[in-house]
């Protein structure tokens, strides 16, 4: 039997191999060119055989270009990032419909610290406070949890073209506050109602996936897409059933996703099962770089692929659905951002969850900045989240830059 130390049953055998070089899902062989003497050499002469593969292959998670980029540059990103999303946050506590000085902001701020003398107007008090402060840690706590979902199953089914809805969270959630619309009741019933339904849509994937035989991910996955087609005819049949008057425009509303109706008591609910399930995946999340090598692979390393799977999936639902209830339907960022990670640090998650929060957070962020100061009117997130996010996306596929390969 091999050696926890040899092979590597934690964090520090799963870093060893991957600092060797061993191939993951995601690799991209280059087409062969003309031989070469050395190449010819290499390939005619006997017990070479294992090197060539090292020399034609590039791994996406655990090639040593990789490896030392993530290591060398990794931790600076991540700490840059985390200081201009602070800056970003403070600077947008300032901008809006009514602009409020820079240094009255952090003045405002320190006060609820350290007791300082009232040298500006009580009303930038409740603008700064109870306006913007909402809802600036709304956009950073839903576009964190949106991109490191989209990060984490990424990384669990192998597919560079998974999303946080793939197993139907989404279209679950529209389902469930279109009815709690329909039936006319309060803001925090929606919310509810969204975050249940979520949670059931999931739930009937990951039992109908379970119980087809032959690649568990793949029938994962297809499941999803089948559950996702029945919610979404269930919410087309609720918007045909919806008065026109009042309850459509806001089940269409709710859709295209807003920050806008966000409070601090109803972000700080949401926050309890964000946090706890991006906690969970930060600490799992040298696991998901063995899963991403292949189902062979994590076994003979010792991991309960089975397991595992169920882990990242309750953790990935929980922060998808707490985030699209107090925010509504916003895609693509969960896309997106975790391929930008990739382009940073690399393709081990070790760094690239935490550095996947910050870009998410302070993405939707800048995002939630425009969207209420470029018109008149204030535009739905989710629009332009699109509008930016599918231009950037084929612009990755057009150029080939993935950032595993």
């Amino acid at each position: 039997m091999l050696k926890d130390r040899e092979v590597g049953s934690g964090p520090e055998g799963v870093g060893a191999l991957e600092d060797r070089g061993v191939a993951a899902s995601f690799a991209k062989v280059p087409t062969p060119g003309p031989p070469t003497a050395s190449s010819a050499g290499t390939i005619g002469a006997p017990g070479r055989s294992a090197e060539a593969p090292t020399s034609r292959t590039k791994s996406g998670f655990g090639a040593n270009k990789d490896a030392a980029k993530t290591k060398s540059g990794g931790r600076p990103i991540g700490y840059m990032l985390l200081f201009l999303t602070v800056i970003a946050a403070i600077v947008s506590m300032g901008i809006g419909r009514y602009p409020v000085p820079l240094a009255d902001v952090v003045r405002i701020l320190v006060s609820r610290v350290v007791p300082l003398p009232q040298q500006w107007p009580a009303i930038e008090n409740t603008v700064v406070l109870n306006i913007r402060l909402p809802r600036i840690l709304g956009a950073l706590l839903v576009g964190g949890a949106l991109a490191v979902a989209g990060a984490s199953f990424q990384g669990l089914f192998r597919n560079p073209l998974v999303s946080p809805d793939i197993l139907g969270v989404s279209s679950g959630a529209s389902v469930g506050a279109a009815l709690a619309i329909l039936v006319s009741t309060a803001t925090v019933m929606i919310q509810i109602w969204a975050f249940c339904f979520a949670m059931a849509a999931v739930g009937l994937t990951y039992f109908m996936g379970s119980r087809v035989k032959g690649n568990p991910t793949l029938s994962l996955i297809l499941a999803g897409i089948a559950i996702e087609s029945l919610f979404m005819a269930l919410l087309s049949l609720i918007e045909y059933m919806a008065n026109p008057q009042n309850q459509l425009p806001a089940i269409i509303y709710w859709l295209m996703g807003s920050l806008n109706a966000v409070t601090m008591g109803e972000l700080t609910v949401a926050a309890v099962p964000i946090v706890a399930g991006i906690a969970v995946l930060l600490l799992i999340r040298w696991r998901i770089n063995v899963v991403a090598m292949g189902e062979e692979e994590a076994m003979a390393l010792g991991v309960d692929t089975k397991r595992l799977r169920a882990l990242v999936v309750v953790c990935c639902t929980v922060v998808t659905a707490a985030a699209v209830c107090i925010s509504g339907t916003i895609g693509w960022v969960g896309l997106v951002i975790p391929h930008i990670g990739r382009m940073l640090v690399g393709p081990n998650h070790k760094v690239l969850l935490p550095v996947t929060v910050l870009l998410g957070g302070s993405y939707l962020l800048i995002i939630d900045d425009i969207v209420r100061t470029v018109a008149s009117v204030e535009i739905p997130i989710g629009i332009l989240t699109a509008m930016i996010g599918a231009p950037f996306f084929l612009y990755l596929l057009s150029r080939g830059r993935w950032g595993w390969a």
